[in-house]
């Protein structure tokens, strides 16, 4: 006998629909799946015989074939499993099979029967609306995941007896995991209005709610440009000996930024769940991420990749923040990388099966010694570096990535006058307050485009908003002749520009908004004699 059930899987951290088809018929005892399944699929046959059994049914000794449709796509992951197991069970009339093609199904089956979370669970949800489905029947532990999108049901099962009951129409009605239509049709559908509806009480980020600016004592041209880069979404470079606060500063960003908007922690929660990183129970993700990988990680650690391609640190930076210590000592591969995410938010990833695009919209910011012993330009330390070396360890970073950032900032190394008299500055949430007004202003310039911060902007849209006065526009070629700018850094100064007069409330970018962006295109201390 022949059924019928819907299952999905992912590609990156897009989700697609297949179409599982059970064919249970007379025959020497067979169980074949087809479709191109991977070896985590052609195991779930051992998982499926084993959950059956173990959960009170006998395991037919009839030919089985499974056949995941579309068969020209390559299907990965243990997320199949309670789709199949039920599949099986339809075709022996253990199950009404109207009831079963109104589900979307997925999870992984434990040999007791139990069901284990999906990886990807959000992105099928999404595809399943996309595709016109709204009924999901899901691992427990995703259900407050899935919540995330408005139009969809979700019943949350935790073993193969469950989905047995709530398909047969024996569930509890409080499993039910309902959201609210906002429209009659099914592919109608959009995030709820407040994050607060979604749990998000273990979300796999770094906690900053014990950090803050005013922690770190004086660098106050330092905690300017990460005002600056939080409100704008610009990429930075810090400059300096070790000790001097590269790393404080760099960890209390977050606490600066503006917190995710409904579109932004699904993105998030996205990339989260295809890496596997949701806790069970997990809900929506709505703080922004922050990430720091050591300097000996891997390409596709950085990247992304494997043989089915997962999220790398950049794409878990995803609308967050990608700290990379030490810039430097990075490999160069890895680094040069960098190049297309920081240009254009995505990266994409090429294999022989085909390729996948991921998200990177991450706001880098770097770290890095002027020098290999730490002390150019230190005050009262003396550098042992010759010429030769100093110019071998900043030529470890290409010009092409240097482009691609915004500001360059030095941070000096403190005198123990300024560690015991120092001034602590303003604290994260009075900084936060400026951003936030600031956000407001390109909310408004950017409605109805896809794009969120002046950092985001394409030189179109560059030469659509950013209006420049007379005096600042002649500064500003000044500025392009005396230090051969190139074009991408020329539409750089004006998007900061126009993030320091959002921040100031102005309408126009003046003289003193370019003066302060072109302060941080300053030559760089290892370009500078000791």
């Amino acid at each position: 006998m022949l059924s019928t059930v819907y299952s999905g899987g992912v590609t990156g951290v897009d989700g697609y629909i297949v179409e599982v088809e059970v064919d249970v018929s007379k025959g020497l005892p067979d169980f074949t799946i087809v479709g191109l399944p991977d070896t985590a699929i052609q195991e779930s046959r051992e998982r499926i015989r084993a959950s059956i059994r173990n959960s009170g049914w006998e395991f037919p000794a009839r030919r089985i074939i499974v056949n995941l449709a579309p068969a020209v796509m390559k299907k990965g992951g243990t997320g199949f499993d309670l789709a199949i197991a039920l599949g099986i069970l339809a075709s022996l009339g253990h199950i009404p099979q109207d009831a079963l093609r109104k589900f979307v199904v997925m999870g992984e089956l434990s040999l007791d029967g139990s069901v284990r979370p999906a990886r990807g669970a959000l992105c099928i949800a999404v595809s399943a609306l996309e595709s016109g489905r709204n009924s999901l029947l899901v691992p427990a532990e995703n259900a407050n995941e899935v919540r995330a999108l408005e139009g969809i049901t979700a019943l949350p099962v935790s073993s193969l007896e469950d989905a047995y009951d709530v398909l047969n129409g024996r569930f509890d009605g409080s499993l039910t995991v309902a959201c609210k239509r906002t429209g009659d049709s099914t592919t109608d559908f959009r995030p709820r209005d407040t994050l607060a509806d979604h749990p998000s009480d273990s979300d796999p980020l770094e906690s900053a709610e014990s950090l803050d600016l005013s922690d770190v004592i004086g660098q106050m041209h330092a905690k300017r440009a990460l005002e600056i880069a939080a409100a704008g979404w610009h990429n930075v470079l810090m400059v300096g000996p070790p000790g001097s606060g590269k790393t404080m500063l760099a960890k209390r960003l977050p606490t600066l930024m503006p917190p995710p908007t409904q579109s932004e922690a699904i993105e998030i929660t996205k990339v989260y769940s295809v890496a596997g990183l949701l806790k069970p129970g997990q809900g929506l993700i709505t703080k922004r991420p922050f990430r720091s990988p050591h300097h000996t990680s891997s390409y596709a650690g950085l990247v992304g990749g494997g043989p089915m391609i997962r999220p790398g640190e950049i794409s878990l930076a995803h609308r967050g923040v990608l700290f990379l210590d030490e810039l430097p000592e990075f490999r160069r591969s890895v680094l040069e990388a960098m190049r297309q995410p920081l240009e254009e938010g995505k990266i994409t990833i090429s294999r022989a099966s085909g390729s996948v695009t991921l998200p990177a919209m991450s706001l880098m910011v770097a770290s890095s010694n002027p020098c290999p012993c730490g002390w150019r330009g230190a005050h009262g330390r003396e550098c042992s570096c010759s010429p030769r070396a100093v110019a071998s360890y900043a030529g470890r970073i290409s010009g092409p990535l240097l482009d691609r950032i915004d500001l360059f900032v030095e941070v000096p190394r403190l005198d123990i006058q300024d560690l015991y008299g120092g001034v602590k500055g303003e604290t994260s949430r009075e900084v936060l307050a400026r951003v936030m007004s600031a956000r407001e202003i390109q909310v408004k310039r950017f409605e109805g485009l896809k794009i969120s911060f002046n950092g985001e902007m394409s030189s179109r849209e560059v030469a659509r908003f950013c209006r420049v006065t007379e005096e600042g526009r002649k500064l500003l070629m000044k500025a392009f002749e005396s230090f051969s700018l190139s074009s991408r850094s020329y539409n750089k100064i004006l998007k900061v520009s126009q993030t320091i007069a959002d921040l100031g409330g102005d309408t126009v970018i003046d003289k003193k908004h370019i003066a302060e962006a072109l302060s941080y295109r300053a030559i760089l201390p290892w370009n500078r004699r000791s």
